[in-house]
């Protein structure tokens, strides 16, 4: 949610990194954000779980990567 937040706002999210248990927004926020983004236009609640659970783990492994890092890359792959 703090991703797609952001990204809806034009945050540069090269330098955004999730923190553990950080809450920001309403779970009805949350939920608007989920469907603006999921690409279906009336989802089941299975699909909102596929599409938070694969969007997740995706972040996860980017902040995990220090290919991904932007003290590491500086500014070669800005934008990726």
């Amino acid at each position: 949610f703090q991703y797609l937040k952001r990204f809806d706002q034009g945050y540069n999210l090269d330098t955004f990194c999730y923190e553990a248990y950080s809450v920001e927004g309403s779970p009805a926020e949350c939920l608007q954000q989920f469907l603006l983004h999921c690409g279906i236009t009336d989802p089941s609640w299975s699909e909102l779980r596929n599409f938070t659970w694969f969007l997740n783990v995706q972040l996860r492994d980017c902040e995990a990567s220090v290919f991904c890092n932007p003290d590491f890359v500086q500014d070669t792959l800005q934008g990726f």
